[in-house]
C-alpha cells in the first residue's frame, strides 16, 4: 500500500454545491432588487420553504448556529445553571458563557453518545433552569425522557440540533421537541447556506421575540425593546438555501448509500464499532463516526487517523478534546474526568470518516480496506 499513487485529499465533509450557473439567477435578482439583507424576499421565502420541508410551524433564520444558540437562551431568559453535554462542538457551551450561565456537564449514553437522562436528573440543583442536549451526529436524543424530567422539575429545554436537519422522531420532526431547537447551516452540514442557522419556535409569539432579538432588539425604526444582536441571514445566504433545498433529498439518498457501504464493509472488523444507526426513517447520515477500540483493534485511534491521513483521507477526531477539557471549563466541578467516563472514552476512540453527497464510492471502498488492513 505504501507504493500506491497518492489520491486527491479527501475530507470528512465537503459542501454540496450546485452548478454555478444555477446560482446566477438568484444573484441577479438580489443585484437588481438591491435588497441584500434585513428580512428580504429570499429570506422570507426560505423561512416558508423550510417550515414546509421540515414540518415545523415557525422558523427564524440566523447568520450562524452559534448566534442562534446565544439568542435562544436570551429569548427564554435562561439564567443560573444549565445541564449540557461535554461531547459536542465547543459552541454549545460557549453560548452559555456568552449569557453568563454556568454549564453543568453530565455524561453521555455509550450507544448514542447523547446526554444520559439518568445523569441529567442526578445533576439537577435549585440553580438549574434548563437543559441543553445535543442530537449528536444527527441521532435523536431520548426526547420523551428529557421532556418528562424537564416537566417534573420545571426546566426549559433548548436542543442544539446543529446536526439534525431533516431528522424525524415518532414520525414527526425531532425539531418539534423542547422549548426551542437550533439548527446549523454551516458549509459542512447536510443542508448549507455557506454560513447560517435557524431557531425553531413553538408559536408565533416566541418567533416574534426571537426576530426582534436577532435584529438588535428593534421593533420598529425608533423602538428597541431588548439588547439584541446582529444575527440576520443575508439574501445571498438565503438564496443558496433555496437552491440547496431543491437537491436535498437526492443528497440525503447519496449519504444513505455511503452510510450503508461503511456499515457493511466494517461490520466484521474486530475492534471497530460503528455508532448505532438511528434507522432509515430517522437518520440524515450527517456523519459516520466509528469507535476504534484498541487493543481489540491492532492500533490506536490516533495511529489509524495518521494512517488514513498519510493516504490522503482526512478523517476527523470529532469530538476531541471534550469541551470540559478546555481551559475555560476544566475548573468546573462537573468537568472532572471521573464525572464523565463514557464521554472521555468516546473522545479518545472516535473517528469520523468522510461522508458527503459527492464522495466517490471508490474512495469509500478504499477507506474501508485501509481500516480492514492498516499495515
Amino acid at each position: 500500500m505504501k507504493n500506491e499513487p497518492q489520491p486527491r485529499m479527501v475530507y470528512v465533509a465537503q459542501p454540496s454545491l450546485p452548478p454555478l450557473e444555477d446560482f446566477m439567477p438568484y444573484l441577479e435578482k438580489i443585484w437588481s432588487s438591491r435588497i441584500l439583507t434585513n428580512n428580504g424576499p429570499f429570506h422570507q421565502q426560505l423561512e416558508r420553504a423550510l417550515c414546509e420541508y421540515l414540518g415545523v410551524a415557525h422558523i427564524s433564520l440566523f447568520a450562524n448556529c452559534t448566534i442562534g444558540l446565544v439568542t435562544a437562551l436570551q429569548a427564554l431568559r435562561i439564567t443560573g445553571e444549565v445541564i449540557t453535554t461535554p461531547y459536542s462542538f465547543v459552541a454549545t457551551a460557549h453560548s452559555l458563557l456568552w449569557n453568563g450561565i454556568k454549564p453543568v456537564f453530565v455524561d453521555v449514553d455509550p450507544d448514542t453518545l447523547n446526554l444520559d437522562p439518568d445523569k441529567i436528573e442526578a445533576a439537577i440543583t435549585p440553580q438549574t433552569t434548563a437543559i441543553m442536549p445535543v442530537h449528536c451526529y444527527g441521532h435523536p436524543c431520548d426526547v420523551k425522557r428529557i421532556e418528562q424530567i424537564a416537566d417534573n422539575y420545571g426546566l426549559k429545554v433548548i436542543y442544539d440540533a446543529a446536526h439534525a436537519f431533516g431528522v424525524r422522531c415518532d414520525d414527526a420532526s425531532v425539531l418539534q421537541y423542547g422549548d426551542l431547537s437550533v439548527l446549523s447551516f454551516h458549509a459542512t452540514k447536510v443542508f448549507t447556506t455557506f454560513e447560517g442557522g435557524a431557531i425553531i419556535s413553538p408559536d408565533a409569539k416566541t418567533k416574534k421575540r426571537i426576530d426582534h432579538l436577532k435584529n438588535f432588539g428593534f421593533v420598529d425604526e425608533v423602538t428597541v425593546v431588548a439588547p439584541g444582536i446582529n444575527g440576520k441571514m443575508s439574501e445571498v445566504n438565503a438564496a443558496m438555501g433555496l437552491l440547496q433545498l431543491k437537491h436535498i433529498d437526492a443528497a440525503l439518498e447519496k449519504r444513505r448509500v455511503i452510510d450503508t457501504m461503511y456499515r457493511e464493509g466494517l461490520a466484521s472488523v474486530k475492534g471497530v464499532r460503528c455508532v448505532n444507526d438511528a434507522g432509515e426513517s430517522r437518520a440524515n447520515h450527517a456523519y459516520f463516526p466509528i469507535m476504534v477500540e484498541h487493543p481489540n483493534y491492532p492500533m490506536s485511534r490516533d495511529q489509524l487517523y495518521q494512517v488514513l491521513k498519510e493516504r490522503g483521507i482526512y478523517a476527523r477526531r470529532y469530538f476531541y478534546p471534550l469541551i470540559s477539557d478546555f481551559p475555560m471549563y476544566k475548573g468546573l466541578p462537573s468537568a472532572a474526568r471521573d464525572n464523565l467516563p463514557v464521554a472521555a472514552r468516546a473522545s479518545s476512540q472516535v473517528l469520523c470518516l468522510p461522508i458527503y453527497a459527492e464522495l466517490d464510492l471508490d474512495v469509500v471502498e478504499r477507506t474501508i480496506q485501509l481500516i480492514r488492513h492498516p499495515w
